[in-house]
């Protein structure tokens, strides 16, 4: 524990049979539950992992799960109904075995049946340490890339400063252009830029680090078993957290690479894809933040912006095939694409700048 909160660590993993062993016994004794979420390895990850169980020695609290029903009273029907809707959502998890389940292990396993990537490993963990009250949940890739000493830092902005969410970043340490890979620098690089606008936290860096701490009350304000499964889980996260209106803190951390572990990460893959997501989470995030749940001229600039870009881009498609016709272009066809392409870089510009403004007090 730390300051009396209860900490857990999500450790999802996919044939690390030579690596998890390392996480295991490198992790600091604060930590009351290590779950490792086996995502249906075909080496001897699981097996290694079963052989921990019961024999850490490290203090651990007694953490038991969240009762099953409440007591109805006059004042509690939301309770019950948000209880009632965690059941049915039970349905929208993938198949996975909790391989023990009781108060006092400090090591849970938790077995996927199939494989279901980055994300898939994650939402499972996170909802035991959802379900069994975790005050402040931190994640470690099973492959030991992540130093255990700087875990502390980590998780003490949740625990001390009840930040909702807190990310490592690598970017920031002086070694980063050397230690991090070029492909994975410039991967990053891109999609952190990206996420910059998609998720609505201006100030986010190396937005693809997985070392980070969430709290409780932000498991509980999310979706977890809608975590996006692959490369993406961390921009979907950010996405996620800022319509919740969560949060965020940033860590300097130093990058550990040549530890032993294979990379399964493709860049070229990646990117695209990442991309595409972040595409839909923005539109998702503007729709949801500032319309539905509470309606912002933010909304109201950039689909101006929009309207505007679309209009102008038919101008343009006008132009050009008037161009490769030969066509006499009329002067209002031109005008019309000047003042809508002005006109969309100032609608686009004052939501950007609403946005960056609203957003600032969710970054501390």
């Amino acid at each position: 524990m730390i300051n009396k909160k209860t900490i857990a660590v999500v450790v999802p993993c996919y044939n690390e049979e030579t690596q998890i062993g390392v996480v295991i016994d490198t992790m600091p004794d604060f930590v009351d539950r290590i779950v490792v979420v086996n995502d249906c390895s075909k080496d001897r990850t699981a097996e290694i992992v079963q052989g921990y169980i019961g024999r850490d020695q490290a203090q651990t609290a007694v953490i038991p799960r969240l009762p099953a029903e409440i007591e109805p009273t006059f004042f509690n029907r939301a309770d019950i109904v948000v209880l009632e809707m965690r059941k049915a959502e039970e349905k929208k998890y993938h198949a996975h075995v909790i391989v023990n389940d009781n108060d006092t292990d400090r090591i849970v396993l938790i077995n996927n049946v199939k494989n279901q990537k980055a994300g898939g490993a994650l939402r499972v963990g996170y909802k035991w340490c959802r379900d069994h009250g975790i005050d402040c949940t931190a994640v470690m890739a099973g492959d030991a890339q992540m130093d255990p000493a700087e875990l502390y830092g980590i998780c003490s902005p949740v625990v001390f400063d009840g930040i909702d969410y807190v990310k490592g970043n690598r970017l920031r340490h002086k070694a980063s252009r050397i230690m991090v890979p070029k492909k994975r620098y410039f991967g990053n690089s891109v999609l952190s830029a990206m996420t910059k606008v998609a998720s609505g936290y201006w100030s986010v860096s190396d937005t693809q680090t997985g070392y980070t701490a969430i709290s409780l009350s932000a498991l509980n304000a999310i979706d977890l078993y809608d975590i996006y499964h692959t490369y993406g889980v961390p921009n979907d996260i950010l996405i996620k957290l800022n319509i919740a209106r969560c949060t965020l803190r940033e860590i300097p951390i130093k990058p550990v690479y040549a530890v032993g572990e294979q990379s399964k990460m493709k860049i070229g893959k990646v990117i695209p894809t990442v991309s595409w997501l972040l595409i839909k989470g923005f539109f998702k995030r503007i729709t949801k933040k500032y319309l539905l749940n509470d309606f912002h001229p933010i909304f109201l600039f950039y689909f101006l912006g929009l309207i505007a870009s679309l209009a102008g881009l038919y101008f343009l498609i006008c132009i050009i095939y008037g161009l490769a016709a030969d066509v006499t272009i009329s002067l209002g066809t031109y005008l019309g694409f000047v003042s809508l392409l002005v006109a969309s870089f100032v609608f686009v510009g004052f939501a950007m700048w609403f946005d960056v403004y609203d957003n600032e007090r969710l970054q501390r």
